[in-house]
């Protein structure tokens, strides 16, 4: 489930791969980009905000180019040297194939591709709040943004883009857990909102350079999370059966213990 820091790792990766290569040929598999073509251009860095991914491209006497791509549940990058299978995802579900003399770069399933004038990338991510990833990250403006609807469920809030960038269900559900904050509990209500900001920051980071997504300060399966995707199983705290919820904005699913996060009952239509 790609979520910021899954995106970070896959700039990260793909930047080692494809950066300073010249473009021999693209390959757009999606309507609105089919008649686009990239060789001879050179890939210049990639970089992210949030969850989308930011290829940048240059090319002598040209406006730099950058190719956006939003990795939503289940979209990925893969990498392959030139001549190799491409293995890992059926091919229907290829998009778009960038080929250079030395890698060919290959994004499945992904969604949002466009190809702006790179001074044009904040008409794409210029919406989004602080990105938790960032090094421009800015805690304080991430906390104003979430105050601005003080009525608004923190478990909805915190997945708005527009208040902080990157945070997915999975850094949602564990930050609430290890803050002891009930879901559905208004931003305003929310005790100390700069400091559960700050828990979220500091898990995602956490996981900077590695794809296992953990929370709970262990790799082995099975003990990377403390609530999330856990339903049913009990507390790794107190021992009570954890909950699942869908609901609220995009019927998105939510993980809490009822003690460790105590809240009134019944659960918000």
């Amino acid at each position: 489930m790609p979520e910021g820091d899954t995106v970070w790792n896959t700039a990260r990766i793909l930047g080692e791969a494809i950066a300073g290569q010249v473009v021999t040929r693209s390959d757009f598999r999606v309507p609105r980009l089919a008649t686009s073509d990239l060789s001879g251009w050179t890939v210049a860095e990639p970089a992210c905000r949030g969850k989308h991914l930011l290829l940048r491209f240059t090319r002598e006497g040209r406006e730099p180019l950058t190719l956006h791509s939003h990795l939503r549940m289940d979209g990925t990058w893969r990498t392959y040297a030139p001549g190799e299978r491409w293995t890992g995802r059926p091919a229907h579900l290829i998009r778009v194939a960038l080929h250079t003399p030395a890698v060919v770069a290959v994004g499945y399933h992904l969604h949002e591709l466009a190809i702006v004038p790179t001074r044009d990338e904040a008409r794409l991510v210029g919406h989004l709040g602080p990105d938790l990833m960032g090094a421009d990250w800015d805690a304080a403006e991430a906390v104003r943004r979430l105050e601005a609807r003080p009525e608004r469920p923190i478990a909805d809030a915190l997945l708005d883009q527009r208040n902080l960038a990157g945070i997915g269900n999975l850094y949602k559900a564990e930050t609430l857990f290890l803050r002891g904050v009930w879901p559905w509990t208004p931003v305003g209500e929310v005790a100390d909102l700069p400091a559960l900001v700050a828990r979220a920051h500091a898990l995602m980071n956490a996981n900077r350079g590695r794809w296992t997504q953990a929370t709970t300060g262990s790799l082995r399966r099975g003990e990377t999370n403390w609530v999330f995707e856990r339903a049913g199983q009990p507390c790794r705290r107190c021992r009570t059966v954890i909950r699942r919820w869908t609901g609220g904005d995009h019927e998105r699913i939510t993980y809490w213990c009822p003690a460790c996060q105590p809240g009134p009952e019944p659960l918000p239509d």
